[in-house]
């Protein structure tokens, strides 16, 4: 029992910290492909170093927004696979991929506009679903049994 906490526990750390890196570079790339449209030109040491200040820099805000994503979201998902456990890996891709997709269209709903300016595309919300699946997919490997490891 205290194993699957800690597992658990652990699975979603890496997970939400696994998708906050990623979509905060997705996030820091979307702004910068909107720069870039505008006619600027952008090396790649000055978008290396825009990834970077987004991923330290946005831990207070974006972090917890999706951490919170997950605690609804990887729930869910667990319930589901309780009635489908053959679809274990893509119910949590898919809810890692819905939750982080939701943040931002709830926050569109509550605020009237888009909270983070690369998320106003399809392409910038689809850039979220990614890093929300492969954090859902990390959470799925990290969270198995050893005896379900083949």
């Amino acid at each position: 029992m205290q194993n699957t906490i800690v597992r658990n526990v652990a699975s979603f750390l890496a997970a939400v910290i696994a998708a906050y890196i990623l979509g905060a570079i997705f996030i820091s790339q979307g702004n910068i492909a909107s720069i870039v449209g505008m006619g600027f030109d952008i090396s790649a040491a000055q978008r290396l170093d825009a990834a970077f200040h987004d991923v330290m820099h946005m831990t207070s805000i974006y972090l917890p927004v999706i951490a919170v994503s997950y605690l609804i979201a990887l729930p869910v998902a667990t319930l589901i696979i309780k009635y489908a456990p053959h679809l274990r890996m893509i119910l949590y891709v898919l809810a890692g991929a819905t939750g982080l997709v939701a943040i931002h269209l709830i926050l569109k709903l509550l605020l009237g506009m888009s909270g983070i300016a690369a998320t106003r595309t399809v392409v910038g919300l689809l850039a979220q679903a990614i890093a929300g699946g492969l954090g859902g997919y990390l959470f799925h490997v990290i969270s198995m049994k050893r005896t379900d490891v083949s």
